[in-house]
């Protein structure tokens, strides 16, 4: 081959070669990564724990249940909405640690018996001394116990109640207590009375059976107790107080619907409200006069 025909022919071997190689792909149009991102608004997160995000009967507001009337110490003058009784400050609590305000707080009556039966639910969850026991968390979800009270006996002054010093001493008395409550079965399955114990629709009726000589003795968790006796039924007293386990174990928790997205938020609001003392000073403030009470061997 002469020198000019082997010149010539290196630029054609050199496009040939080129039209041979591989070459990256070339990002079309439709591409997202050929696109600018620099300056566009990212998606916005949503807390799922705040108003805006929350799971909620009621978009923006957090419904709240409990039962009427609604007893002291947990609630004053029978008005959930003020913020005053230990639950009552509880759930305010709770709901600002949620982010949300006293005015997107809403109420409704729910019958306690009612309360942890299965299905679909009016409200966010429940609050109203409801003990956490296995048999109702098969159908109903519960939040980490606020606060563990202790079972106590009420009778009148100068009757064989008031002279109990043991469990042993109350089972050949006359008991009762509210239905579908761990009183209830503390009875039933602690003190095992010699005869079955009375069982009243609520603690209002239980609370004028013992007015009226109807039972020796009437069984509450021990604030409600305390209240009883120093200001609802005049010479009254609390016999004692005894702590149990088991299904009887008096640790109360929030109420939800079963399968609830809402429990984890609101076991995050109320350790955040341990830690940094809230559930403390608000249980010092609504319940701290009922300590000074015997314990019944």
């Amino acid at each position: 081959m002469s020198l000019r025909r082997a010149l010539l022919a290196v630029p054609a071997l050199a496009l040939a070669a080129s039209a041979c190689a591989p070459v990256d792909d070339e990002p079309t149009a439709t591409d997202p990564a050929s696109e600018p991102t620099e300056g566009l608004p990212s998606e916005e997160f949503i807390d799922p724990c705040s108003p805006e995000g929350a799971p909620l009967v009621t978009s923006g507001t957090l419904t709240i249940g409990t039962d009427s009337p609604a007893y002291e110490p947990w609630f004053v003058d029978d008005d959930p909405t003020n913020g005053e009784g230990f639950e009552s400050a509880v759930a305010y609590a709770v709901a600002e640690q949620l982010g949300f305000s006293a005015d997107q707080v809403t109420w409704v009556t729910v019958p306690f018996n009612t309360s942890y039966k299965p299905g679909e639910k009016a409200f966010d969850f429940d609050i109203n001394q409801i003990s956490i026991t296995p048999a109702r968390a098969e159908v109903v979800d519960f939040s980490d116990g606020y606060y563990s009270a202790a079972q106590a006996v009420v009778a009148l002054e100068g009757t064989a109640g008031a002279e109990a010093t043991s469990l042993a001493d109350l089972r050949g008395l006359r008991l009762g207590a509210q239905t579908g409550t761990t009183s209830l079965t503390a009875i039933r399955d602690v003190i095992q009375p010699d005869t079955d114990p009375l069982v009243f629709e609520d603690t209002n009726i239980a609370k004028q059976a013992l007015k009226n000589d109807q039972v020796d003795a009437i069984l509450a968790d021990l604030p409600t107790a305390f209240y009883i006796s120093a200001v609802e039924i005049g010479g009254s007293t609390i016999v004692g107080q005894f702590q149990v386990e088991g299904d009887a174990a008096e640790e109360f928790g929030m109420l939800f619907e079963k399968g609830s997205a809402l429990v984890p938020c609101v076991d995050d609001a109320l350790t955040a409200l341990e830690a940094d003392g809230t559930l403390a000073d608000i249980e010092q403030q609504w319940l701290s006069d009922v300590v000074d009470v015997p314990t019944l061997p």
